[in-house]
C-alpha cells in the first residue's frame, strides 16, 4: 500500500505574507499531528523571498527596497539559502511531512523532491539534471537544471521538532522576470551570481504552467496515494495569525 499524501493545488493567497505563512501553517499542523503529509503546489505572486541569512546581511534593507523598486513584494521565507524569486509563471512547492527525527532524513527528502522535479521536467523531453550550476542564484546542491547549464528549480528545507518542510520554486516561464528582481537585490547584498544561468522550462519545451504542475503531481503519485485537499479554516486562520512574521 502506498503512503497517503494530501495534495493541495491552489492559486495562492492575495497577500504574499499570508501565502508564505500558509505553507508554514501546514508544516506546523503536520508537526502537531493535526494534518498528514501534505504537498502544496501553488501559483505565487511577484515575490522576492528572503532568508534569515539575508536578513543578517549588510545591504538587506537596500535589497528589500530594491525588490519593491521593480514591483516585487519582499517576504521572509521558511527555508535558508539566499533570496529567491517567485512570479505567476513559477510554481511554488511545499512538502510537509511528519518525522520522528527530522534531521535524520534531510538528504533523503532533498533527493526525493529533486528527483520528482527532474522526473516531471523530463517528461517534456528536457534534459533535466540535479546539481548546482556555477553562478546560479540561491545556489544549492539539489537544484534542478537543464543540461547542466541553466537552473530551473531550487529546493530548500526547514525542520521542526516532529516535521520537515521541503520547498522551493520551479521556473516554468519568463526567466527574465526572475533576473529583473534579482539584479537590484543581489547587488545590494553583494551576492555574486551569473544571470545567464537563470533558466525556465519553456525555453526548452512547449510546456504550460498547468502541464508542469500536473507532471509534478504525477511524479509524487507514482510513490504516494494522492488525496485532494484544500486548506481548512483552522489552517487559514493560523496562516493569517502568523503572517506578520513573514512580512517585510
Amino acid at each position: 500500500m502506498l503512503p497517503s499524501l494530501h495534495l493541495c493545488l491552489d492559486d495562492g493567497q492575495d497577500d504574499p505574507a499570508v501565502d508564505t505563512a500558509l505553507s508554514r501553517a501546514i508544516l506546523q499542523r503536520v508537526d502537531a499531528g493535526e494534518l498528514p503529509a501534505t504537498l502544496r503546489l501553488s501559483r505565487p505572486g511577484r515575490v522576492v523571498a528572503f532568508s534569515r541569512q539575508d536578513a543578517r546581511s549588510d545591504g538587506f534593507e537596500a535589497a528589500v527596497a530594491g525588490a519593491r523598486s521593480v514591483d516585487f513584494t519582499p517576504v521572509l521565507r521558511l527555508t535558508g539559502g539566499r533570496a529567491a524569486v517567485f512570479t505567476p509563471s513559477t510554481i511554488a512547492f511545499a512538502w510537509a511531512v511528519p518525522a520522528q527525527v527530522p534531521v535524520d532524513g534531510v538528504t533523503e527528502r532533498f533527493r526525493t523532491m529533486a528527483t520528482a522535479l527532474s522526473s516531471a521536467i523530463s517528461t517534456f523531453r528536457v534534459d533535466a539534471r540535479i546539481g548546482e550550476v556555477p553562478g546560479e542564484y540561491c545556489a544549492g546542491r539539489w537544484s534542478v537544471n537543464v543540461a547542466g547549464q541553466r537552473k530551473v528549480a531550487g529546493v530548500g528545507q526547514r525542520l521542526l521538532r516532529r516535521a520537515a518542510h521541503t520547498g522551493g520554486v520551479v521556473v516554468v516561464a519568463d526567466a527574465a522576470a526572475v533576473n529583473r528582481a534579482l539584479d537590484p537585490v543581489y547587488a545590494a547584498m553583494d551576492v555574486a551570481w551569473q544571470p545567464e544561468v537563470t533558466g525556465a522550462i519553456d525555453d526548452h519545451a512547449a510546456a504550460t504552467w498547468e502541464d508542469v504542475r500536473s507532471a509534478i503531481g504525477d511524479a509524487f503519485g507514482r510513490s504516494h496515494d494522492l488525496v485532494a485537499w484544500q486548506p481548512d479554516a483552522a489552517t487559514l486562520d493560523l496562516a493569517r495569525a502568523i503572517a506578520h512574521e513573514h512580512r517585510l
